[in-house]
């Protein structure tokens, strides 16, 4: 028998007790404070990680703290070593704000703390899932039949779907990756544009892939077909490419119909990393950029980025249900797998997962078609007045043709370039950050917050002329 006397006794757990509405208010109101001071707050962090550690103390207590002091802590110690990264006038990477709404429902999701991998044992969640997923194909003009995987992000996202293209392009070569793995097999043929982004790296590199082979692009990072159909000419074997919706610097998109094309002959699977730009096929003032894009066998973007959820999001779509299910799934005795339907689990690398599309579906069904286009249009339309204003300016260069959301501008040298973003994140109001671009300095202004207006565009377009004043005064 067990030991029951005083000096053996285990501590009973705490009865378990309702939340504590004073502790949920509390986290309200700050959370409420930080949104309100967000739109005229300066943007960059005013204090470092190690003061940050000082702050909130870095030796675990030996007894525990009252739950509301805890929450006030947390709030009160690292808002100085917070980021504005919801303000109207961040553009420093493509990062997106939250929609109230996208805010609202992803407490409802924390709240309800539904492990929502199994299709029939969170049916409530994974429906609003399996509809936002449909909606998100129905606006993006993709093949509805596709299967939709909504993962924490863009990285996430290709590494499912160029999961089912390695194995896909492998089976059809006579190699199954699930039973022999990849050593021995054939070498498959991972080609990118010059310009991708390097997160398609990265999942290859997950995957196994090795080092891709770059095809040339034309001035604005877009893929050369010509140069595709040399590249894939030269070799022989299974290949995936991959393309792009949305360079990160000009915003250009390569040429789908045509490049899709090339491909298909050569008998590879295509990719589309479409992080922020695959929005575009949802506005009908922009589709025609996107062209062709439902000529590819996958497809990957962010929810919040342009779509403005709160992190994270990403959204994996593959033409071939089966094989990112044959890529991804597992099966247990223990696990009440769906005979109809795939599992959530079985569209992404995780069995545990949130329900991080619900957010999706709570802005889709509060904007609707029209106000997506909205959105996306408003969006857009900022990133043309800023390069109109702040291309105006004395001796400001823009580089990119702006036909979606990013902006690149460059000074004379790379060190009056370099003194103007400094200036920027000096003075706060603005942040745009430094890149580099055709091996020159650039200062990027990505859009993407959905509370970046005309007004905030203008704003912004002030601001830089004030710091470039500033960095020509050597003030």
């Amino acid at each position: 028998m067990p030991d029951l006397s005083p000096a053996g006794a285990v501590p009973a757990p705490p009865a378990l007790q309702p939340p504590d509405e004073a502790l949920l208010d509390l986290a309200h109101r700050r959370a409420a404070e930080w949104l309100d001071a967000l739109p005229e707050r300066p943007i960059p962090p005013r204090a470092t990680v190690d003061r940050m550690l000082d702050e909130l103390g870095r030796d675990l207590p030996e007894h525990g703290e009252p739950a509301d002091e805890v929450i006030a802590r947390l709030a009160d110690r690292i808002e100085p070593g917070l980021m504005a990264m919801g303000s109207p006038r961040f553009y420093g990477w493509v990062i997106g704000g939250t929609q109230p709404v996208a805010l609202a429902a992803d407490w409802l999701v924390s709240a309800w703390d539904q492990n929502t991998g199994l299709r029939n044992v969170t049916p409530g969640t994974v429906a609003v899932e399996e509809i936002a997923a449909a909606w998100v194909l129905e606006l993006l003009g993709l093949p509805a039949e596709s299967e939709v995987g909504f993962a924490t992000g863009a990285t996430t996202a290709q590494f499912a779907c160029l999961a089912a293209a390695r194995d896909d392009v492998l089976r059809r070569a006579g190699w199954d990756v699930a039973t022999d793995g990849l050593a021995g097999g054939p070498r498959v043929r991972f080609v990118v544009g010059a310009e991708r982004h390097g997160t398609i790296d990265l999942a290859g590199r997950y995957l196994g892939l090795g080092a891709p082979i770059e095809v040339a692009c034309d001035d604005q990072g877009r893929i050369r077909p010509d140069a595709l159909r040399e590249v894939l000419a030269s070799g022989a074997g299974p290949a995936v490419v991959c393309l792009q919706a949305g360079n990160i610097h000009s915003g250009a998109f390569d040429p789908f119909v045509e490049a899709c094309r090339v491909a298909h002959e050569a008998g590879a699977w295509v990719h589309v990393d479409g992080a922020f730009g695959l929005w575009a096929a949802a506005s009908p003032r922009l589709r025609r950029l996107t062209e062709g894009l439902a000529d590819a066998d996958s497809w990957s973007t962010d929810a919040h980025k342009t779509l403005n959820v709160p992190y994270d999001c990403g959204i994996a779509m593959v033409r071939d249900g089966a094989a990112l299910r044959h890529a991804l799934s597992m099966h247990a005795s223990y696990l009440q797998a769906t005979e109809v339907g795939a599992d959530p689990h079985e569209k992404v690398a995780e069995l545990s997962r949130r329900a991080r599309g619900v957010p999706t579906w709570a802005v889709l069904r509060h904007l609707g078609r029209d106000g997506v286009a909205d959105l996306i249009d408003r969006l857009a339309g900022s990133a043309r007045i800023i390069a109109e204003g702040v291309g105006g300016l004395p001796g400001v260069e823009v580089l990119n043709d702006v036909v979606f959301t990013q902006v690149c501008i460059a000074l004379e040298d790379d060190a009056a370039t370099e003194a103007l973003s400094a200036r920027l994140w000096a003075d706060g109001e603005v942040l745009a950050m430094t890149s580099r671009w055709h091996d020159r300095a650039v200062v990027r202004f990505s859009v993407s917050n959905w509370g970046t207006d005309a007004a905030q565009a203008r704003r912004t377009v002030a601001a830089v002329e004030r710091a470039l004043v500033a960095v020509r005064a050597g003030t």
